[in-house]
């Protein structure tokens, strides 16, 4: 696999990421979840070209005061909670603020989930593998709460896929996740978006689309199985 690195953008991200998935495959009955907004595209791209059912497991960042985007934590679907405590002590962070960070932080994640999916229906995770995708790792904090709710809604496996990420947060996350993949793990990391050209904002018209896209293409793939 020849990447480019930085990735062009999100879409190249993603099938590069599927190059490297289809290698260490197969991949059976797995579910692709993305971690919106800017994992979706980057999934996309991944369940597409592998065949994959594709949705979203909606993960908050709980950012520190004054410092937003430095993670001490993250919520996940399912009441699900992580901290980084060594931020939360370094920092001195009391129990009420971190209460009411999560709990705006909850309601964005509430909003998402109607405007991502409506009336439909969670996607089936008990008793299948479940790859988690998101455009990078940097603290980890939303992807350790991912896997948290995917193990809580019983994944029967957990793999993490990411383009890029920091190689303590991936060592770190090999002992959660059942697999990690990451394409590229630079040492000087500085910011997911630093190893992006085009590394724009992916907004929830972008995410609906590409849903709508997504399981039109599943409820077609799965019609004419029944057909078959």
């Amino acid at each position: 696999m020849n990447l480019t690195i930085p990735f062009p953008d999100r879409v190249h991200a993603g099938r590069a990421l599927a190059e490297r998935l289809a290698s260490e495959g197969p991949w059976d009955d797995a579910l692709v979840l993305a971690l919106p907004r800017g994992g979706v595209p980057v999934a996309y791209e991944a369940a597409s070209r592998l065949g994959l059912e594709l949705d979203v497991l909606l993960v908050r960042k709980l950012g520190l005061p004054g410092h937003a985007e430095l993670a001490m934590g993250a919520i996940a679907s399912g009441a699900v909670r992580v901290m980084n405590e060594d931020i939360v002590h370094y920092a001195h962070v009391t129990t009420a603020t971190v209460d009411a960070v999560a709990e705006r932080e909850l309601q964005e994640l509430q909003r998402r989930e109607r405007v991502y999916r409506g009336e439909r229906p969670p996607p089936s995770v008990r008793g299948r593998p479940v790859i988690l995708i998101d455009d990078g790792l940097a603290t980890g904090a939303t992807m350790r709460a991912a896997i948290e709710a995917a193990k809580l809604l019983g994944a029967a496996q957990v793999i993490v896929a990411v383009p890029v990420g920091a190689p303590d947060t991936v060592e770190r996350l090999r002992r959660q996740a059942d697999r990690v993949i990451c394409l590229f793990s630079p040492q000087d990391l500085v910011a997911i978006g630093y190893w992006y050209q085009d590394f724009g904002q992916t907004s929830d018209r972008e995410v609906q689309e590409l849903l709508r896209q997504a399981w039109s293409a599943n409820r077609t793939n799965n019609d004419g199985e029944r057909q078959a």
